[in-house]
């Protein structure tokens, strides 16, 4: 196994390795992902080798607890991004961050695999201090989980400061029919699984070719956890 990402890491949240993540066929891989997610656990999802051929760690927002963030900066490594549905972003006045910075640099953009990118603004909870460690961001994190269940009863600027340490996606407003990226994936799945709209993703990394963890190497990662593990068109297929 490659890198130490990907490697034998005690579970930072406390729990042991369970059932393998493969089961018999996509529907029961697809439903224990959203056993998973409603209890509160991570799940992996692949979304495509012709796509950004990545293995993003995805909570819940309410699940995120300081232990829960040193598992995704530890053992995933990349981004950690909370992804919100396009009506709580709407609803929080929350735009694209190419819309709401003057600068040239956000013009032609040229990402290779999308149209787009999903990213919003950068935001701390009120209550934190500097915003990066363990408990600021799991604060901020589930603040957020908080947040997008009750939009209407949330004044995002009263709550939240930008800018800050946790990354803001914001959801395409059709999800999965516009665009197939980690943000729709992951909201996705949280909305079949009867979650509110605000899902944590963090790409996997592998420190020995400095590449995204390949899908045999996430897969090992998550069956030595006993982690739900899922390719995209899973999800685009129970859920598009």
């Amino acid at each position: 196994m490659t890198g130490h990402h990907a490697g034998p890491q005690s579970n930072a949240d406390g729990t042991g390795a369970g059932s393998p993540s493969r089961t018999t066929g996509s529907t029961s891989a697809f439903e224990r992902a959203l056993e998973s997610l409603r209890a509160g656990e991570p799940i992996l999802v692949h979304d495509a080798a012709d796509r950004e051929g990545e293995t993003d760690l995805i909570y819940h927002a309410d699940a995120v607890t300081p232990e829960a963030v040193a598992r995704l900066r530890n053992d995933a490594g990349g981004l950690v991004c909370v992804a919100l549905g396009h009506e709580v972003a709407e609803a929080f006045d929350l735009p694209f961050y190419s819309e709401a910075v003057d600068h040239p640099a956000t013009d032609d953009h040229e990402l290779g695999y999308d149209e787009r990118s999903s990213f919003s603004l950068t935001v701390n909870h009120r209550d934190t201090y500097t915003g990066i460690t363990d408990d600021d961001r799991s604060t901020t994190i589930r603040a957020l989980g908080a947040a997008a269940a009750t939009p209407d009863e949330t004044d995002f600027a009263t709550e939240f400061r930008v800018p800050g340490h946790v990354h803001l996606l914001k959801g395409a407003p059709d999800l999965l029919a516009q665009r197939e990226g980690h943000t729709e994936l992951g909201l996705a799945l949280a909305d079949a699984a009867g979650r509110s709209p605000a899902v944590v993703v963090c790409e996997m990394l592998d420190d020995e070719t400095r590449e995204a963890l390949t899908p045999a190497d996430a897969r090992a990662y998550a069956d030595r956890h006993g982690f739900a593990y899922l390719e995209g068109s899973e999800v685009l297929e129970r859920c598009r």
